[in-house]
């Protein structure tokens, strides 16, 4: 589960940096200060209260919105439609590849979109990549072989990079920053019907019309929220930044998008396959990564420097863990205490609404005072759930535990996530919103994929079975596999997230 977050456009209002500015800010930190809209356009009147649904607002929340819980509908399907997908293009063998190839590309998409939308503006990435999402999907669905499909996911994945900076931008540059906070929890809230109906939904269309038609259906429904919100995003938030220098594309930081997409899809193989000849990959991998992870994110990331780099640290550490847990809960289910997969599945199937209920209680004004409390508390109900998970193998404990202690991992990650998204915005510059943007989702997404590969390889030394992961998909296995494997998981992935309950401390340039 992961919620879209918005982004960043300040101004040099003293009044508006200060923290007790307006007391219903969705933020307060004196490094930023956030406008509606592009600079060159001056903000509406807020006759209407000024709400995200407000007339102001309303064309372009519903447009976004909408945008989002497509690609939530399509997220969720996937996994129930690949492994037919993959058995019918004779393709079972290179399963895993069809979600590292979105993966990989779309982390390049997330550094390209966070360039482009700084000098360009947000429009162009963002219909750029919804266009590229589309053709992804329609290449996957038509597929006639497993190499076509693993391409059109590749494709997909690159356009998905693309819109969620984009997204972002157009966050920070349309919305005032007191309604930033409403608009992540909206985020949120589409990923709450679509990860209880999506893989229902799934099963059915694939049983009744086919696999192909969860990718083709797509492309189709998305023309109307465009065709909503793309008028207000070229009112509100086209071009580049008024009064800031537009630089050209910085071709180093291609160059190392490029190095940390390859590299992460050559650790994620690396991982899958624990054969001597597969260090050589994963040497491959770490040698392309260090380098493009230490020039992509700001500096002091990994020693928790205080402000912008501790919330893009924070921000992966949370991801990183929780994910790397929930893709073993359903396999540890299955295994481990009977369940059918689709038993397994509904044990999660609480999380979306608590997730979204956190994102929700961090986006009420009276919270903003509270909000790095709020995120240390979300951090620990994280850390607590992933430790009290592997507590059902122990037969005399009931199978609703997992489901209970997963609700409150669900919230506490509500209120991390959303809430790293607000810090982000505030601490941003306008000018740098697109690549601080691409820094926090690079942190989000290439956590998941090392602290995954980290949870696979210790899973499968420890007797676990044949295992085959990815951030997409849970986790499945072609062998037996034994309690302490699925332990020696969980009992680490904790320790990352209660190291992040400190990282929270560190939020703040001007410590309270």
């Amino acid at each position: 589960m992961a919620a879209l977050e918005p982004r960043d456009t300040g101004v040099a209002d003293e009044d508006l940096r200060s923290p007790d500015a307006d007391a219903d800010s969705g933020g307060g930190l004196e490094a930023y200060a956030g406008v509606c809209a592009d600079a060159r356009v001056e903000p509406e009147p807020e006759r209407d209260g000024g709400t995200v649904l407000g007339r102001s607002y309303r064309a372009l929340t519903v447009g976004i919105v909408s945008v989002v819980l497509l690609i939530a509908f399509e997220a969720t399907a996937v996994g129930t439609a690949m492994p037919v997908a993959a058995r019918e293009l004779h393709g079972v063998s290179l399963y895993a590849f069809a979600f590292s190839g979105y993966f990989t590309t779309s982390l390049f998409g997330m550094v390209f979109a966070g360039q482009w939308s700084d000098r360009r503006g947000p429009l162009g990435p963002l219909g750029g990549g919804i266009a590229a999402f589309a053709a992804g999907l329609l290449l996957a669905g038509s597929a006639n072989g497993m190499w076509v499909f693993i391409l059109g996911r590749a494709v997909q994945g690159l356009g998905g990079g693309l819109v969620i900076v984009a997204l972002y931008v157009v966050v920070g540059r349309a919305y005032p920053e007191r309604l930033r906070p409403a608009i992540m929890a909206a985020f949120a809230a589409c990923w709450v019907v679509p990860s209880v109906v999506g893989p229902l939904a799934a099963g059915a269309v694939t049983e009744q019309l086919g696999w192909r038609w969860v990718f083709l259906g797509i492309p189709v429904l998305v023309v109307l929220p465009l065709a909503l919100a793309l008028p207000r995003i070229r009112q509100r938030a086209s071009g580049p930044v008024e009064g800031a220098a537009v630089a050209p594309f910085d071709r180093r930081r291609i160059r190392l998008a490029l190095g940390i997409s390859v590299g992460a899809g050559l650790l994620q193989y690396a991982a899958q396959d624990l054969r001597p000849l597969s260090l050589l990959p994963g040497a491959a991998g770490v040698a392309l990564l260090v380098p493009a992870v230490l020039g992509l994110l700001p500096h002091g990331t990994w020693r928790a420097a205080r402000g912008l780099p501790s919330v893009v640290l924070l921000r992966g550490v949370a991801a990183g863990s929780f994910i790397a847990a929930e893709s073993f809960v359903p396999l540890m289910l299955v295994t481990q205490r009977g369940l059918s997969p689709t038993l397994a599945g509904f044990s999660l199937a609480a999380g979306g609404a608590t997730w979204a209920l956190g994102s929700w209680v961090q986006s009420r004004p009276w919270a903003e005072p509270y909000r790095e409390r709020l995120m240390a508390l979300g951090m620990v109900l994280a850390a607590s759930a992933i430790a009290t998970a592997p507590s059902v193998l122990v037969h005399a404990v009931p199978v609703w535990t997992v489901a209970v202690a997963w609700g409150f991992g669900c919230l506490g990650m509500g209120l991390v996530i959303s809430s790293s998204s607000v810090l982000l915005l505030q601490l941003s510059a306008p000018e740098e919103a697109g690549t601080n943007s691409a820094a926090l989702q690079i942190s989000d997404g290439l956590s998941n994929v090392l602290l995954l590969s980290a949870g696979g390889a210790a899973f499968a030394a420890l007797g676990g079975g044949s295992v085959a992961h990815t951030a997409a998909a849970t986790a499945t296995a072609s062998g037996g596999s034994h309690p302490a494997a699925f332990a020696a998981v969980f009992l680490p992935m904790a320790a990352v997230a209660l190291f992040g309950a400190w990282v929270t401390t560190r939020l703040r340039t001007d410590p309270r």
